[in-house]
């Protein structure tokens, strides 16, 4: 039987070849990344400035000011930035990595938006969009107690 130019074997086959045990490691892979990183980049917080967040406003970093940390690129404003990062990562990195902070909470895993942002207690928590952040807002103190609880067994 014939769909378009496709046949009903065609079809099979194409699901057979996605289904194979070669394909199953890399989506497993991309799905446990620590850092979440947009698909086709390994940028962390969409190039933003990982230590600006906590001066009160996140800026973009420059590709000239840059660091590898846990498989990611985390990018600065300056060089100053670069350092502060690179004497205590885990103290500027989002939590749960830049995954959504409700959706952590919730038990599963969302891509974090780098301007619905938050510190709390001296850490960076990002959520889906604004909608989402106003719905963790509503007990921050509860969502983060979950999300921990959770992290790192999401990303199994």
């Amino acid at each position: 039987m014939t769909i378009g130019t496709l046949t009903v074997r065609g079809l099979f086959l194409a699901a057979a070849v996605v289904s194979t045990p070669l394909a199953a490691p890399a989506v497993a892979m991309a799905a446990s990344a620590e850092i979440f990183t947009p698909a086709f980049s390994h940028v962390a917080l969409g190039g933003y400035d990982a230590v600006s967040y906590f001066d009160g406003k996140p800026v973009k970093g420059a590709p000239a000011f840059r660091t590898e940390w846990k498989g990611a690129e985390f990018r600065f404003a300056s060089a100053e930035h670069l350092t502060k990062f690179r004497a205590n990562p885990a103290a500027y990195a989002p939590q749960y990595g830049g995954y959504c902070a409700w959706a952590v909470a919730e038990g599963h895993l969302a891509s974090g938006d780098p301007l619905a942002w938050r510190v709390v207690n001296g850490r960076l928590y990002l959520n889906y969009n604004a909608a989402v952040q106003r719905q963790w807002a509503k007990d921050v103190p509860a969502n983060i107690a979950r999300g921990d609880r959770n992290w790192p067994r999401v990303l199994r």
